[in-house]
């Protein structure tokens, strides 16, 4: 990641002399080579101009890591005291307050085994302990932080994220995979061209080392969709969502309630008490593109989307429905709400991937209808039975129906 080169270009107006002279050839002669130094002036212009802009944008936050995101630089020596972090700035890239731990691969804290999911080393932030970074963004520009965090001690563990004026504290109580660690997403848009990432453990236990082990952050900017004559929902099928990191195979959890407008699911709201995980084809069996949704805990997770509609006028929503390929077997059914219309379609899920598509047809109540999924049953898959899972739902669309008769 690098800071923003600006390439600043000052000219001034080429302007023609009020006097050509006595003879009328020469003052022609004299007017057109000023307009074509003129003209080849306002072409190297455009053309400054372009490379400048092509120069930002090359120069320009990347999708990726955060500098030192997943903490592999070495801390220099007399910077630990065990693993007791001595000096604010002694993680390369970051600043740290309170009480922050440097945890290395395979260490243990009494019996427990300290997993680390990526590389060689994570931090865990114990009592009111944070750690920080200092970015240079676009202004008003949508960002997703993405990364992983590991419950340790504390029964209810949470995670303040925050990027000026804008913070969300997310719960990671509730275990989501089998191997301890998940990947969490969070959104903001940015107000200044140069925001401050925070990460803060709010708790406050006996043991001051108690709290989340955290790993993995990256960052990915995020391009608002638009509602289109193909489609009346934005973003129906999920391609616009947060970093997911290619070394991982669990996805990444979107957190509940968080609404629309800083969703890292541009679009859609999670409108549940539980997580909803966003897919990848590189890891998952996805129905359609490269993302999707699972609904991975029962009617506690569910998102959500608001359509403009118009009162009396008949819409078709059609969706996909399947599974993972991640062994989640079984009987599952995803009900669909357009307005006060409900929709169950079962699946027989094998656990290997596939999918089948459904159609929910409604006359619109209203100038705006919610549409909504979530899952009738919980799930876990059936190779570990403590990692949660359920349907997929993918390439969701919206459409008016121009003769509502075949539907009578």
């Amino acid at each position: 990641m690098h800071k923003k080169a600006t390439l600043c270009i000052q000219t001034k107006p080429i302007g023609l002399s009020s006097s050509y002279g006595h003879s009328s050839s020469s003052s022609l002669l004299l007017l057109e080579n000023k307009i074509m130094k003129n003209s080849r002036m306002k072409a190297l212009l455009l053309v400054l101009v372009l490379m400048c802009a092509i120069f930002n944008i090359s120069l320009s936050l990347t999708d990726g890591l955060l500098k030192n995101g997943n903490f592999e630089m070495p801390l220099a020596k007399g910077n630990l005291n065990g693993t007791v972090v001595l000096k604010h700035n002694a993680i390369p890239e970051w600043s740290i307050s309170g009480f922050v731990e440097y945890i290395k691969a395979g260490q243990k804290q009494g019996d427990m085994l300290l997993v680390v999911p990526e590389g060689y080393a994570a931090v865990r932030l114990g009592n009111e302990a944070s750690i920080k970074q200092v970015l240079n963004v676009t202004k008003g520009m949508y960002y997703s932080l993405t990364f992983s965090a590991a419950r340790t001690c504390a029964q209810e563990e949470r995670i303040n994220v925050s990027v000026t004026p804008d913070f969300g504290v997310l719960p990671i109580q509730t275990l989501y995979s089998s191997s301890g660690w998940d990947s969490y997403a969070w959104a903001f848009q940015a107000e200044f061209s140069q925001v401050e990432v925070l990460l803060h453990n709010p708790g406050v236990e006996e043991d001051p080392a108690c709290g989340p082990l955290i790993d993995s952050i990256a960052i990915r900017s995020l391009y608002p969709p638009r509602a289109t004559n193909k489609n009346l929902l934005k973003n129906g099928d999920f391609e616009e969502g947060p970093y997911i990191f290619p070394n991982t195979s669990w996805g990444v959890l979107v957190p509940p309630n968080i609404e629309d407008d800083h969703s890292p699911l541009p679009a859609w709201m999670v409108e549940s008490l539980k997580a909803v995980k966003y897919l990848d084809s590189d890891h998952f069996s996805v129905p359609q593109g490269k993302r999707a949704i699972e609904l991975v805990a029962g009617k506690e997770s569910a998102i959500a989307q608001v359509a403009r509609t118009t009162i009396g006028k008949m819409y078709e929503l059609s969706f996909k429905v399947g599974d993972a390929s991640n062994s989640c077997e079984g009987s599952m059914i995803v009900e669909a709400f357009a307005g006060m219309d409900t929709l169950k379609v079962p699946y027989e899920s094998k656990g290997k991937g596939g999918y089948k598509r459904a159609v929910l047809r409604f006359k619109a109540t209203a100038n705006r209808t919610r549409i909504m999924f979530l899952s009738t049953y919980y799930h876990t898959r059936s190779d570990d039975f403590v990692s949660l899972c359920g349907p997929v739902v993918d390439d969701v669309k919206l459409l008016s129906v121009r003769n509502p008769r075949r539907f009578l």
